[in-house]
């Protein structure tokens, strides 16, 4: 069997469906087809049962997968070692990126590095943390950046940075006219929330404690958007949670308006580049480890100026 074969199966495994498959190899639906029952003769074996919708891959198939998957990663590699070795930055990187992030990290840094490595091609996909994992295992990912710690096995977690929460509060609120907030002073019942799925969602509860949603307010809202939040706190009642990096670009008068700072200790949230273990691209993944530190506080960073871990 060939490495065009394997990359076949892998990719009906990952999208469940023959002709998504042949989408993303850019092959006719046919071909594809026909080169994994020619695999699946050759082994004796049923990798896919296509009496499913979607298409499930059998026990043995999740095995032959796995193998896969591997064998792609170590031909791949051969390509990556004489790239290095010619001191080429060149290829494509793909990156997940959490939403609470997005807007108000990539800013900061993506343009300036397209135009310092312009053979260097992007592409980026704003998911939840369960998404970039999930896609870090499959392959369809080069790198994520996401809060952690995870604690997942599979993958490995280089820390950035370390990003402090700020209060974003009406006006109308009496804590309002405080300098500084004890975070064990604010009700979950008078804060605006991200739906489900959202780790910022748990930061955010985490850090109002462990009481219960009473509320008897007439409107309960979550959205998938900070900025929405924003926007609900100066025509509502209440506040949200923000992430540092929000202040950015938020005018002084909103600043003084609506933003109110934590008292010491205050909570932060751990950023880091989390790649799975058996990752590639190792030069690209450090130049984008650069070019995010260059823009971020030395306050921020603490101590992770370090370089990503090398394999063997």
């Amino acid at each position: 069997m060939t490495i065009t074969q394997l990359e076949y199966l892998v990719a009906v495994d990952t999208y469940k469906n023959f002709a998504e498959a042949a989408k993303h190899c850019f092959v006719t639906q046919p071909t594809l087809s026909m080169q994994i029952k020619k695999v699946e003769e050759e082994l004796n074996v049923l990798v896919f049962d296509r009496s499913k919708k979607p298409v499930l891959t059998t026990d043995i198939g999740q095995l032959i997968i796995r193998q896969a998957r591997t064998t792609i990663k170590e031909a791949n590699r051969i390509k990556e070692i004489i790239s290095n070795q010619k001191d080429e930055i060149s290829g494509t990187l793909r990156i997940g990126i959490i939403p609470t992030l997005s807007p108000y990290l990539l800013p900061l840094f993506i343009t300036d590095f397209i135009k310092k490595y312009p053979d260097v091609s992007l592409i980026i996909e704003e998911l939840l943390s369960d998404q970039i994992i999930k896609k870090l295992d499959s392959d369809l990912l080069d790198v994520g950046i996401l809060v952690t710690p995870l604690e997942e096995k599979s993958l490995i977690e280089v820390p950035l940075f370390y990003e402090a929460f700020v209060v974003y509060m009406s006006t109308s609120h009496p804590f309002n006219e405080r300098d500084q907030i004890d975070f064990s002073d604010l009700d979950i019942n008078e804060m605006w929330l991200l739906k489900e799925g959202h780790c910022f969602r748990s930061q955010m509860i985490n850090i109002c404690g462990e009481q219960n949603n009473t509320s008897n307010n007439q409107l309960r809202f979550e959205s998938g958007s900070l900025e929405t939040l924003k926007r609900i706190v100066e025509m509502q009642y209440g506040y949200t949670l923000l992430p540092e990096l929000a202040l950015n670009g938020l005018a002084n008068e909103k600043k003084e308006k609506y933003v109110r700072h934590f008292k010491a200790p205050k909570p932060v949230r751990e950023v880091s580049l989390v790649v799975h273990r058996s990752f590639m691209k190792q030069k690209l993944i450090e130049l984008l480890q650069q070019e995010i530190l260059r823009v971020i506080s030395d306050k921020m960073q603490k101590n992770n100026r370090g370089k990503l871990i090398k394999w063997a």
